[in-house]
């Protein structure tokens, strides 16, 4: 028994015997859709245009993930601002903000037993 297959074009519901699977790339990406040979022409006429625009364009890096409450500490069961008072309460020199030293964790593990080494 024979089977018919009709293709439907996926952009305006036509069918004809010029809709086929038409595969496309946009970047680096492929992608695959059932048009009409005119509906191809456009989109082949749009992927024209967005070439240009691309070439023209820079990159966007994504966007990190925000932080809350600034970074863990590397100890666990205290902050780094305690790890910080603790350090200035010392005469240990360590910054207002930003990356607490690995020398200033040692140094507080070593006073802190109960501080266990973290992430």
């Amino acid at each position: 028994m024979a089977e018919k297959v009709i293709r439907v074009d996926d952009i305006d519901g036509s069918e004809g015997t010029d809709v086929a699977k038409r595969d496309f790339g946009v970047l680096e990406r492929t992608f695959t859709i059932d048009l009409s040979d005119e509906n191809y022409k456009r989109l082949s006429a749009t992927l024209e245009t967005l070439e240009l625009y691309i070439a023209k364009a820079v990159p966007v890096k994504p966007a990190g993930k925000g932080r809350k409450g600034g970074a863990a500490a590397k100890v666990k069961g205290y902050t780094n601002g305690e790890v910080r008072e603790w350090a200035k309460a010392a005469g240990v020199e360590v910054s207002e903000r930003g990356k607490i030293s690995d020398e200033v964790y040692a140094a507080f593990i070593e006073t802190h037993p109960d501080a266990a080494p973290g992430a």
